[in-house]
């Protein structure tokens, strides 16, 4: 017979009337292929290798690679593009589109432009089946991938298994580990970069190193762009995943998180999972989020069972006997096949006669009966039975044998009565891997063994899989399932599996290992080691029960000193991090009066001055500061630990607002040695507070630069979680602080779309959502960071609060925490000569620092509460210490500010070229609300607002690199270039803005762009 569609008949055992669910299949699978037609996939213009990074790195701002500046981009779930310098240095903005979704885009259509390409709705999907066992659901995949294949399609396969639950990325390797495998070291290096060091150890493709290891969602991010590279490379992709209830946790959360995505890529996903075992993982192939529900299979119907019956039996089983079977087996297709194979082996007659012997014969298919069954098959035969069961999937003749404790001989012999009584799956050869027919009856075995016997087989296994060479994960996961005998062994193998996992990204993995080996238990030697270990497993996303583990290693004894120092960093860590920073100072406190190592003395005073510098309660913050000093000072930076306590000195000293040469001094010296953003056993906090040292001394152009080598150290090791959302913020911090407000605005809202992968009311979340909602206000959407403000109850403390906080403390350095300004505006309506005090204070704080962009900020602030006598002057001064600074948003208020006052006071002429020069410079930072404003002060003077024009570049011209070289050898500007000096003001301060400095790191800036500043 043949359809009206003309396809052939479909015939097979399992998939009689699946017609809806084989029609759903090819329905996607058309549109799959249709648009692979429409869109050919383009090998040659797959992207290359680059590094994983959100932000895209171009070269620096005057056109030359010699240092890294971030572009923003939008945070992606996979790796984008390493972009050379746009020829005209033009910033663009990448935050529209998912990078990654891009390069797909661009690598499977034409050059044609948009009009000339053919659209579609859509370009893959996910299709879900959701059926209770034996309802034919791995038939139906089997039936899909055969479909798939026949039209072309790439199909990416694997199959969750019981007994492989609890091991970490057994899908992900199933599905991804073909494709990659046979390809060398050097190779897969060139086809994944960056990534291959992130997810490599996760897909078995090499060995776990030495190093940091990946946070989760760094490796996920690192699995998201390998199967977006195939779906592009190989389009169009099927990917098909079984039994998905069975999948390991870390697998199905990956594929479940990328599952959204098929839709827009060249990829159909199909899953296939028994509805009532499917964990909280896998909800996404629920339909619940996305409104899509998932097919369902249906038990048959009596006349499907009885052309099943027939097929098998022959056509003259009567009705009646076909309906029996329909009875006894429920509709269930698994077990009308087997019943079917059952009568036939039987020689049973397919009459009404005997179908009252049906219902014997079903119940020996399963449960107890399919138990009875095996044990007539001898006792030899039982045990290589047991032993498929415990080892799982793909299982080897010889490694089942030696379980099982039989010969090769053995082994093929009863796997073949296995095979004859249709417990295992046929195979092409004696040494193909065994499988049973299907996991309901691998299920009935496992759990038919008894407790005592699977125990002591788990036990077996292990030892097996370690003697075959398989490793220490293998032989993990049947050591979880023996009961603690204080064996060494076992604790050794554990620990090795849990460093394993540990290092692929999977803690959680880790963690059971360990927990494990704890209650094996270790010796008293090793005690203290375990539950180290296990606190650092836990350190990401459980710090509560990271503490209680690395107390409890601190009470053991431990002969090593230092194991037990590396626990006390850990703890101190762990401990500031949970906002315990009290804890982690008196910890570090006593532990550095006892240890009679030096130099570990000298870390943990490190630590000590970097958590109580944090601490709001701090008694004794001068005090501390002084002993910072003296430290500091005597220090030379000949190790790391040297170069944390200079770093934090330096920070110690913007803080305080010592004389911003002091701080920047300092700060170098840190960094003559280098500073790790990602040493796991430091954290990251004195490399940031070394780079903002740079930012509030005036100097972003450094300050970036350490930034975006922080960036890519973080992305290289994979932390793409909180770590990456702190450097995003404050990389949008920089650029606010520079006046680039646009890139400020994409780079704090992917660092907010990281932190909030991370979790609510976290660290990460509060920086995000206050460098958010500053660079929104900058930007004059007043309404939407105060939208976003209530989102996230981001309000109190208020600035007096915080002046009563950081006063005492000695912490009054404006260009940091400018609390007396926004105080000085509040109190201005109410109280306008404690607002004109508080304002003048900050101006002598700003003074004493010595930043000339604090320095204006300041004056503006005391111009904006002063007499409005004093508003000229206050502002004129502002604007020429904002002139030396890099600070383009501060000039542009400052302008605007200056260009109102003098309207005011009737002098149009000198207002017109500041507003027109604030409007300009307002435009260029993306300040839409000063734009306004400019051109409200110009209407109301009775001047036209000039055309606005696109950005300029951030290369310097030929005159401003002249003027900058000319001031770096202390010559005369003006004489030489035969201009005033007002000219000259503005040439250096389109120089300071471009390279983000002042005038003491002019010297600097120029030499970094490869175009030494020149000798006299």
């Amino acid at each position: 017979m043949v359809p009206e569609d003309g396809r052939p008949a479909r015939k097979g055992f399992g998939l009689f009337e699946r017609e809806a669910a084989l029609t759903a299949a090819e329905e996607a699978l058309d549109l799959l292929t249709g648009l692979a037609e429409e869109f050919p996939a383009r090998p040659d213009r797959v992207p290359a290798p680059r590094e994983p990074r959100g932000p895209h790195l171009v070269a620096v701002p005057d056109g030359t690679p010699s240092r890294p500046v971030i572009l923003p981009g939008r945070e992606p779930a996979t790796g984008p593009r390493l972009l050379p310098a746009p020829a005209d240095d033009t910033v663009t903005d990448h935050i529209a589109a998912d990078s990654t979704l891009a390069d797909a885009s661009d690598s499977a259509t034409d050059s044609a432009s948009e009009a000339d390409r053919p659209r579609a709705t859509r370009r893959g999907g996910i299709l879900a089946y959701a059926a209770p066992a034996g309802l034919g659901k791995t038939t139906l995949l089997a039936e899909i991938r055969r479909l798939a294949g026949a039209r072309g399609c790439t199909v990416l396969s694997a199959r969750g298994g019981d007994q492989e639950q609890r091991v970490a990325f057994h899908v992900a390797r199933q599905l991804l580990q073909p494709q990659l495998a046979h390809a060398s070291d050097t190779e897969l290096r060139e086809r994944l970069g960056s990534w291959y060091d992130i997810i490599g150890p996760a897909l078995g493709l090499r060995a776990t190193g030495a190093g940091s290891p990946p946070d989760p969602q760094g490796l996920r991010d690192g699995l998201d762009w390998v199967l977006t590279h195939l779906a592009v490379r190989r389009a169009p992709l099927v990917v098909v995943l079984d039994d998905a209830h069975w999948a390991d946790p870390e697998s199905l959360g990956w594929l479940a998180a990328f599952a959204p995505r098929a839709e827009e890529l060249p990829m159909l996903l199909v899953v296939a999972y028994r509805p009532d075992e499917l964990p909280d993982e896998g909800a996404e192939f629920t339909g619940h989020r996305s409104g899509q529900r998932p097919l369902g299979l249906a038990p048959l119907t009596t006349d499907a069972i009885a052309q099943l019956v027939r097929d098998r039996v022959g056509a003259h089983a009567d009705d009646a006997f076909c309906r029996e079977c329909w009875t006894v087996t429920s509709g269930n297709p698994f077990e009308a096949v087997e019943l079917a194979a059952k009568v036939r082996d039987h020689g049973l007659e397919p009459t009404a006669g005997g179908a009252h012997e049906l219902r014997d014969l079903a119940a020996a298919l399963k449960g107890s009966g399919l138990v009875t069954r095996l044990e007539r098959l001898g006792p030899a035969t039982v045990r290589l039975a047991w032993a498929c069961a415990v080892l799982g999937t793909e299982i080897s003749p010889q490694l089942a044998g030696a379980v099982a404790g039989l010969g090769d001989e053995a082994v093929a012999d009863c796997a073949g009565r296995l095979r004859e009584a249709r417990v295992l799956a046929e195979a092409d050869g004696p040494d193909e891997p065994l499988q049973f027919v299907h996991p309901l009856i691998a299920t009935t075995v496992y759990r038919s063994i008894p407790a005592a016997t699977r125990v002591a087989l788990h036990g077996q296994a292990a030892w097996c899989v370690v003697d075959a060479g398989l490793g220490s994960t293998a032989a993990a996961r049947h050591l979880l399932e023996t009961h603690p005998e204080g064996d060494s062994w076992a604790v050794g193998h554990l620990r090795a599996a849990a460093r394993e996992n540990l290092r692929a990204g999977a803690p959680d993995a880790a963690r059971r290992f360990l927990a494990r080996a704890l209650r094996e238990p270790p010796t008293v030697d090793d005690r203290a080691a375990v539950l180290f270990e296990l606190g650092c497993s836990s350190l990401l996303t459980e710090p509560a029960t990271t503490v209680n583990h690395l107390r409890a290693a601190l009470e053991e004894p431990i002969a090593d000193p230092a194991l037990r120092h590396g626990i006390v960093y850990r703890l101190s860590q762990v401990l500031a991090h949970s906002d315990r920073l009290v804890e982690a100072s008196e910890l570090l406190g006593r532990e550095a009066r006892q240890t009679t190592d030096a130099r570990s003395r000298l870390r943990m005073q490190a630590e000590k001055f970097m958590w109580d510098a944090f601490r709001a309660d701090e008694p004794e913050s001068p005090a501390r500061s002084r002993r910072l000093t003296a430290l500091a000072d005597r220090l030379t930076g000949r190790d790391l630990t040297e170069r944390y306590v200079i770093g934090l000195r330096a920070w110690d000293a913007t803080l305080r607002a010592e004389p911003s040469a002091v701080a920047v001094r300092h700060a170098e010296r840190a960094l003559e040695g280098g500073l790790s953003w990602a040493d796991e056993s430091r954290g990251f906090e004195v490399p940031v507070l070394t780079a903002l040292t740079f930012l509030y001394a005036d100097r972003p152009g450094r300050a970036e630069e350490l930034f975006a080598a922080g960036t890519a150290e973080f992305e290289r090791q994979g932390w793409r979680g909180a770590h990456l959302s702190f450097a995003y913020t404050l990389l949008g911090y920089i650029r606010y602080r520079r006046g680039r407000l646009v890139e400020a605005e994409d780079f704090v809202r992917a660092g907010l779309r990281l932190a909030e992968r991370v979790g609510p009311r976290t660290p990460a979340q509060w920086y995000a959502v206050g460098v958010t909602i500053e660079v929104l206000l900058a930007r004059g959407r007043v309404e939407e960071a105060d939208r976003i403000a209530r989102e996230h109850d981001f309000g109190e403390p208020f600035p007096a609060a915080v002046g009563r906080r950081l006063d005492p403390r000695g912490m009054r350095n404006p260009a940091w925490c400018p609390w007396q300004l926004h105080l000085a505006a509040a109190e201005a309506a109410t109280t306008p000569a404690r607002a004109r005090r508080t304002a003048q204070e900050a101006v002598a704080r700003a003074r004493q620092y010595g930043a000339p962009s604090a320095i204006g900020s300041a004056l503006r602030v005391l111009a904006e509460v002063s007499a409005p006598a004093e508003h000229v002057k206050l502002l004129e001064e502002s604007v020429d210490w904002l002139d030396q600074s890099p600070a383009a948003y501060e000039l542009a208020r400052s302008l605007v500010a200056l260009g109102a006052a003098l309207r005011r006071t009737e002098r149009a002429g000198e207002a017109a070229e500041h507003l027109y020069r604030g409007l300009e410079a307002a435009q260029d930072c993306g300040a839409d609300g000063l734009v306004d404003e400019a051109r409200a002060e110009l209407a109301a003077a009775g001047l036209r607002p000039r055309a606005l024009h696109p950005a300029g570049t951030d290369t310097l011209t030929a005159r401003e690199r002249q003027a900058a070289e000319l001031t770096v050898r202390d010559r005369d500007v003006a004489l030489h270039l035969g201009v005033d000096a007002a000219a000259v003001s503005r040439l250096l301060s389109a120089v300071y803005r471009k390279l983000g400095t002042d005038r003491t790191g002019l010297d600097q800036a120029l030499r970094n762009t490869g175009r030494p500043g020149g000798q006299p």
